[in-house]
């Protein structure tokens, strides 16, 4: 049986001489300056920071009038903070050369900090595809491991992972997250579209790792009904290197009237400062020019 008085505790000064109101006054959150060296990145994080133009403007921003939005952060049991949101507005202010910047922190469990560290980077418009998709799934975890009733109303908790992507379009990003890092890389950067990738998504890893092969060799990325051939392929047990380089190595609709030239085989025709664009410009002029003449000629 417990002994009576055994919770009683010895108030300190500060507990026996303060107001309700000062000690309320003292849990709120409020903006604090911290070094930046005591801030280190969400681990885990899926969005990625780079030093590009985007990032120069927030520089030369910081730089001038300070980070005017404060970072979310949470404390870490080894020693500085977790930043939960602000790791562009950090890597920014090292660049400036700041040495604290403003932040929030705020105790936070895992799942609470991934939800917010994932919605506070969702809003931005130029979220590569794999950050979507490995954002999204963090944010899913996290939901289901709160424990949401996502068993039978999974679509639901889909719904409320975002409000600009559907459950359904959700449900095909994360599948991005099954590819290869090779093939996340392509859809990233443009070379496969984003829906045969969510296709051969369901591809085994070593499938993928043979369609990388059969891309190669036809030197050409799938279409969507090559992709889904390919998939039907694999759900049947017979997807082999031989079967994705004979769907890959078809001439695709539309490519039968096209003509194309490599860059490198024109280059030797032009100055080295011409784009692509200013190539394409001056051979079309060309064949105008050449086209006038034809016309006069036949006149004759």
């Amino acid at each position: 049986m417990q002994k009576k008085g055994a919770n009683i505790s010895l108030k300190g000064y500060d507990d026996i001489f303060s107001t309700d109101q000062s000690r309320a006054e003292a849990q709120q959150e409020r903006v604090q300056e911290i070094l930046l060296s005591e801030l280190h990145p969400f681990e885990g994080h899926p969005f990625r920071v780079v030093d590009d133009e985007e990032m120069m403007k927030t520089v030369e921003s910081v730089r001038d009038f300070g980070v005017l939005t404060p970072a979310i952060v949470r404390p870490d049991p080894y020693g500085g903070y977790e930043i939960i949101s602000g790791h562009r507005r950090h890597r920014a202010s090292e660049l400036a050369g700041k040495e604290t910047m403003p932040a929030i922190v705020r105790d936070m469990d895992d799942d609470a900090a991934i939800i917010l560290m994932v919605d506070s980077n969702l809003q931005r418009e130029t979220l590569l595809p794999s950050e979507r998709a490995f954002a999204y799934r963090m944010k899913l975890d996290a939901i289901k491991h709160q424990g949401q009733t996502c068993g039978q109303v999974g679509h639901k908790s889909r719904d409320a992972l975002s409000d600009s992507d559907s459950g359904r379009q959700i449900q095909r990003y994360i599948r991005l997250t099954e590819l290869i890092p090779e093939i996340l890389d392509m859809v990233d950067n443009g070379q496969i579209k984003f829906n045969p990738a969510v296709e051969l998504s369901y591809l085994a890893r070593e499938e993928q790792q043979d369609f990388l092969s059969a891309m190669d060799f036809a030197q050409a990325a799938p279409s969507l009904s090559q992709a889904q051939r390919i998939k039907k392929l694999a759900q049947e047990g017979e997807c082999t290197l031989d079967a994705m380089c004979e769907i890959m190595n078809e001439v695709k609709k539309g490519e039968l009237d096209r003509v194309t030239f490599k860059t490198d085989s024109l280059r030797k025709y032009f100055p080295k400062s011409y784009t692509s664009k200013q190539m394409e410009d001056k051979i079309i002029q060309l064949l105008e020019q050449w086209q006038k003449k034809r016309e006069k000629s036949m006149e004759r």
